[in-house]
């Protein structure tokens, strides 16, 4: 294993972003296309939020026992903005954080996204999934 891997190394760093004047049906439409499920809300390059697909689920679940679905989606949607959904008490790295750290802070915490923020500015995301990326290649030489 490669030890001292910095997770730049491994890290998102062209994200998809939101601002807080995006809608949610915005951010499903993203989710959607993008097949992912975490995305940072910022102001400018300054991280001030993070919307997981969860947290969309969370209050269109309710109302999904209808048939048209879509609709009640957009009804809901339209009952909130990003800047209500999102989590706001964000952790971050820096880039130059081992991946060793950044995996055992993901395995003791209950969110799967980290904001990587060198100097105030986002410079990427990681994920379980990039750690888990990250494990299976050590196994492939």
């Amino acid at each position: 294993m490669k030890k001292g891997t910095p997770i730049s190394a491994i890290m998102t760093k062209n994200v998809i972003t939101l601002s807080t004047s995006d809608n949610l049906e915005k951010a499903e439409h993203l989710f959607r296309k993008h097949h992912i499920r975490h995305i940072p809300v910022v102001s400018g390059s300054k991280i001030i939020g993070m919307l997981s697909y969860t947290d969309l689920l969370r209050i269109s679940f309710a109302d999904a026992v209808y048939e048209d679905e879509d609709s009640v989606d957009s009804m809901v949607y339209n009952m909130f903005s990003i800047e209500q959904v999102m989590a706001k008490s964000l952790f971050s790295v820096s880039s130059d954080t081992y991946v060793k750290d950044v995996a055992e802070m993901l395995s003791k915490k209950e969110f799967h996204a980290i904001p990587v923020v060198d100097d105030g500015e986002l410079k990427g995301i990681v994920t379980t999934t990039d750690m888990i990326n990250f494990l299976l290649q050590q196994y492939e030489d």
